[in-house]
């Protein structure tokens, strides 16, 4: 029979990596020794404490039926400690806090749960592309907001047009970044929240029926060098206008438990769990019990020995480069490095060298959109030894 694609579907942009990835594939089937810096999956395992709490938890016949929607207690309980012992925020583990599978899971619902058809959703370019996918399939308006290295990689929020401030609902930001590595102080999230409660006020003095919220992404918010990232809810105010996706995925190497959760504003995460109720069963309970275990022991010796490798990865690709004439800001959280690209080398060409050349897989700036043209995206997701191999072998490309 003949098929077409949904509107919302083909409304997607096209996704630029897949030619990458059949070479990387050719390359691996020929035997070829390929260095993966592009994928952003942590190669380290799950720490034992958890995976014990999740051999005891498996067996006990009460997390064999149906999930809670909502979450089972313990793990949300837990969510409420750790912000409250990490970032002084006090959060109501029944009203304030979801389970998510994942942050992915919670990311993409969301504006299922808030946007109207032409509502605006501000998206960060670059940025996970999810941002954007989710505000297409809700029939919602993508205004991207470039991430300039010029203004530290953070959204001017003064230069969205004033017509697109009073038609936007959703307000997509995500530190530590993805891809860019970038941090925002405290004093960006003051600006943002203060924006919000800004164009809440005009809406009601207008009398429409919207709001601005602000969805702040902090999957990365564990994996940190120096300072400690800053959650967008230790802004006073900050649960009125905001909810903040957290994940276990990059800060206990438990991307495919697919185990996470969301704080803030009571009724939009509320409406989240409307969605969430209709399309999924939640988390199985078991892992929601080890998740709750990775969060009363966030700051676990194996954790902060996690931090250490990272760290040294950071500084053999950032230092490597550096000494070989490669120009780019040093990391300070995350894994990766967003590295600029050099004498004029468009990031899809300099990409597809790395690979045929020298076998070193890399993102190219490009497939995140206009904005991010210039970098590369490389991933500390790779043995140190291995890190040092491909600063090796990206010295020996000729440009």
């Amino acid at each position: 029979m003949s098929f077409t694609k949904s509107q919302r579907l083909q409304a997607l942009p096209p996704y630029l990596f897949i030619e990458i990835d059949r070479k990387k594939r050719a390359l691996l089937a020929a035997g070829k020794d390929v260095i993966n810096l592009g994928v952003g999956d942590p190669d380290l395992p799950t720490h034992k404490f958890i995976i014990d709490e999740m051999a005891k938890a498996i067996y006990d016949p009460k997390n064999h039926r149906y999930p809670f929607d909502e979450g089972v207690p313990a793990f949300r309980q837990a969510a409420a400690r750790f912000m409250q012992k990490r970032f002084g925020v006090t959060a109501d583990a029944d009203k304030n806090i979801i389970t998510t599978i994942g942050s992915k899971d919670g990311i993409a619902h969301l504006p299922l749960a808030v946007i109207n058809p032409g509502d605006v959703v501000l998206v960060p370019q670059p940025g996970y592309p999810v941002y954007a996918s989710g505000a297409i399939f809700s029939g919602g308006r993508v205004f991207h907001l470039p991430l300039l290295e010029s203004n530290d990689f953070l959204p001017d929020l003064d230069a969205i047009p004033e017509d697109v401030r009073q038609q936007a609902r959703l307000l997509w930001l995500n530190y530590p970044n993805n891809p860019t590595a970038a941090t925002a102080p405290l004093s960006f999230y003051e600006k943002a929240v203060a924006m919000a409660k800004k164009y809440n006020e005009k809406a009601v003095a207008m009398a429409k029926k919207y709001n601005w919220i602000i969805a702040n992404d902090l999957a990365y918010g564990e994996v940190y060098f120096e300072q400690p990232p800053c959650s967008i809810l230790q802004v006073p105010g900050a649960m009125d206008v905001a909810i903040e996706f957290h994940s276990l995925s990059k800060s206990f190497n438990m991307t495919g438990w697919r185990i996470g959760w969301a704080v803030g504003n009571p009724a939009v995460v509320a409406a989240l769990g409307q969605v969430k109720g209709n399309v999924d069963s939640g988390q199985f309970n078991a892992i929601q019990v080890a998740g709750a275990a990775a969060l009363e022991h966030y700051d676990h010796p194996d954790v902060k020995q996690q931090m250490d490798i990272y760290r040294r990865r950071r500084d053999a690709l950032h230092g490597g480069l550096s000494a070989l004439g490669w120009k780019f800001r040093k990391p300070t959280a995350g894994f990766f490095c967003w590295v600029n690209t050099r004498q004029g080398i468009s990031s899809m060409d300099l990409c597809n060298r790395l690979l045929e050349e020298v076998h070193v897989v890399t993102v190219p700036g490009a497939g995140f959109g206009p904005a991010a043209e210039g970098y590369l995206r490389m991933a500390l997701t790779v043995d140190e030894s291995r890190v040092r191999e491909a600063v090796a072998r990206i010295g020996s490309l000729k440009l």
